[in-house]
């Protein structure tokens, strides 16, 4: 069965919501990059500081509904609300293991 980058996507937000950290963790590849601009931009990497992010994402910025989900090149491009208004994600997988090799967030 091929990848499937919008599935993927999907997955990941039900994880966010579900405030799964070890899913969500487990969805990126261990080289991934987390670059987010919802306040000041900032660049993540590192499992530890994969972990430290999510949990603050997590506690501070849960997800709730999906507002729009569609292809992007390289990946997936997926808006979700929360309690600070809707953010879009640009999800680029690495072709072979299906997981996230970067997430770039911020407001819509």
């Amino acid at each position: 069965m091929a990848f499937d980058p919008m599935a993927a996507a999907v997955d990941w937000l039900d994880a966010y919501r579900a405030g799964d950290i070890e899913a969500i963790l487990d969805m990126h590849a261990d080289d991934a990059m987390v670059h987010c601009s919802c306040g000041d931009m900032k660049t993540i990497a590192g499992k530890e500081g994969l972990r430290a992010y999510w949990a603050d994402r997590l506690q501070k910025h849960p997800a709730s509904e999906l507002d729009d989900l569609k292809p992007d090149v390289g990946g997936t491009s997926i808006s979700y609300v929360t309690g600070g208004g809707v953010v879009n994600a640009l999800l680029r997988f690495d072709s072979i293991t299906g997981k996230i090799r970067t997430l770039t967030c911020g407001p819509l």
